[in-house]
């Protein structure tokens, strides 16, 4: 176990990372080239070598916001990015519109999930060629038959529940649903303890929901069983226990990064995020 502190170029603070080797149809916002994959020299008349696209697929209770300061890392270093909406309405669903994207963006690609995200990446890279790791952030990684709500609740720690506010509507064809929110006012403490309040209030606000049917369904698939992944560990979120991040890191042979961060690191530490996704990329992607 090697301990790094800091990262990038830019400068991180507050920051201790732990690496451990191991192994819609819906909009989408667009940053850079998505349909297609772009080449830069690594120096003047150097090799030159591919950037594969990266592609952010966000979690419950966030948007694609949420990947802005990742983002601009990203790009600022020569990748193309996209930052795909997820409907949040159940995996297997979820993934067929993320499967969308992917489909349309051509050339190599970096998936990476934050928090239900992961459930949804580990379904969509299944058996897709063009994706070349995964890249976990405070995220789920289950194996098949296993659902978020029991990997949240397979260690103790989560506050989720009593911070919840649910919304239970009719829909066209008559059944109910449930939508879950996090309650405004418990917002930042529960979700992004180390997000500015005035971010954090507009994160609240801001805020989409995810069926509470998507927490209990089932995973079909798990592409982390076949692609190389990485996993970064938020030792001070409230939504999924650090122990059942480690439990999942550790099954998954993934690369791992520690950090004293809430659930919303990509918010609170984009510089890290960035990182670890670069590595991903410079890893599995020549």
């Amino acid at each position: 176990m090697v301990s790094i502190k800091g990262g990038r170029k830019r400068v991180v603070t507050g920051v201790v990372s732990t690496l451990t080797a191991g192994l819609a149809l819906g909009a989408f916002a667009l940053s850079g080239t998505a349909n297609g994959a772009t080449k830069t020299a690594e120096a003047a008349g150097a090799d030159r070598h591919i950037k594969p696209t990266i592609v952010l697929e966000h979690g419950a209770f966030a948007d694609g916001s949420s990947w802005n300061g990742v983002i601009a890392d990203l790009r600022a270093d020569g990748y193309p990015v996209v930052a795909a909406a997820n409907p949040l309405r159940g995996p297997a669903s979820d993934a067929t519109a993320l499967r969308a994207v992917l489909d349309h963006v051509k050339g190599p690609k970096i998936l990476v999930g934050h928090s239900y995200g992961g459930n949804v990446i580990s379904e969509a890279a299944t058996n897709d060629p063009q994706v070349k790791a995964l890249v976990y952030v405070a995220a789920f990684l289950p194996a098949p038959g296993e659902t978020a709500l029991e990997l949240t609740n397979k260690y103790p720690g989560s506050t989720l529940p009593d911070a919840l506010d649910p919304v239970t509507y009719k829909q066209a064809d008559g059944t109910t649903t449930t939508d879950l929110y996090i309650q405004q006012d418990k917002f930042r403490h529960q979700f992004a303890a180390d997000v500015p309040a005035g971010k954090a209030a507009l994160m609240a606000a801001e805020q989409r929901p995810i069926a509470q049917s998507a927490l209990e369904e089932k995973a079909t698939s798990a592409a982390w069983k076949t692609k190389p992944s990485w996993d970064i560990i938020t030792t001070q979120d409230l939504n999924i226990p650090p122990a059942v991040q480690r439990f999942m890191a550790k099954r998954a042979h993934a690369h791992t990064t520690e950090v004293a961060a809430s659930h919303s690191v990509a918010v609170s530490h984009p510089h890290l995020v960035a990182d670890v996704i670069e590595r991903a990329a410079r890893a599995t992607v020549r």
